[in-house]
């Protein structure tokens, strides 16, 4: 009996003292707790719950109160689709604003076409390839080739080619510009997926020196910017641009590219 006593007795002294503190718990809840806001719980529902902060806050909960509050407007979330921002707009009985739809664009075709000016052994890690004498690539603007933007991207969107270049998904990305940060490179972009022609090229160096170190870099021949027929394609330091406000999808600029540096999307 002393054994059981031994048992059941701090059994019910700690199931007791649970019973007190949830209730003082329940209590002291009922009389300082903040009630959840019901606009707000409607908004985070329909929200994709990513939490990938590219609305500039901290998470999916974060852009539902700022929303609700008239900070930031409905259309601050690029990852929600066109519908989702919608709904969010008649719910808090503002404009709706279309988005024009966009998607992360790599711009490097070097990969296996570029030469290396070293044999990298350290960590496979784009930043940390970086840091010995800016990767291993002789050309100082390419794609290291580590991936560092697959790993980044929380919508498995990007994935690295037979040429160990990153390929962008435009169904799949939603434009949050996670690899846009992760790239020590800087060779992404957010570019109207409407917009089908791209150069694929970040370099700045004149021709000659590009052509020794890529097969398929901008060489600055011009010959794009001649072909387009409404001046939509410049070169400027060493570079041919095409400026996505202009681009009239004609393609002749594709055409005529030499090195295939520009490139068509879908």
């Amino acid at each position: 009996m002393r054994v059981i006593a031994n048992i059941v007795i701090p059994v019910a002294a700690m199931t007791g003292l649970g019973l007190v503190f949830g209730l003082g718990l329940a209590y002291a809840l009922k009389i300082f707790g903040i009630e959840a806001d019901p606009q707000v719980a409607l908004i985070l529902s329909k929200l994709p719950g990513a939490n990938c902060g590219a609305c500039g806050k901290a998470g999916c909960a974060n852009f539902a109160e700022a929303v609700k509050a008239g900070v930031i407007h409905p259309s601050g979330c690029v990852v929600a689709n066109e519908e989702a921002r919608k709904s969010i707009s008649e719910i808090l009985g503002v404009e709706h604003r279309s988005k024009v739809k966009t998607a992360a664009t790599v711009l490097c075709n070097g990969g296996v076409n570029a030469v290396d000016k070293f044999n990298y052994t350290g960590i496979k890690n784009c930043k940390a390839a970086t840091l010995v004498f800016g990767g291993q690539k002789a050309c100082i603007f390419g794609c290291l080739g580590f991936g560092d933007c697959v790993t980044s991207c929380p919508f498995d969107a990007i994935r690295m080619t037979a040429q160990e270049i990153p390929e962008v998904d435009p169904d799949k990305c939603t434009a949050c510009g996670a690899c846009v940060k992760a790239c020590p490179k800087n060779l992404f972009v957010l570019l109207p997926v409407a917009k089908k022609y791209y150069v694929k090229c970040s370099s700045t160096d004149v021709g000659a020196v590009v052509a020794k170190v890529c097969k398929s870099g901008c060489i600055a021949c011009r010959k794009c910017e001649k072909a387009c027929p409404i001046q939509a394609v410049k070169v400027e330091s060493n570079l041919a641009r095409i400026d996505p406000m202009k681009c009239g999808n004609f393609g002749k600029c594709f055409e005529v590219c030499p090195t295939n540096v520009i490139q068509k999307r879908g």
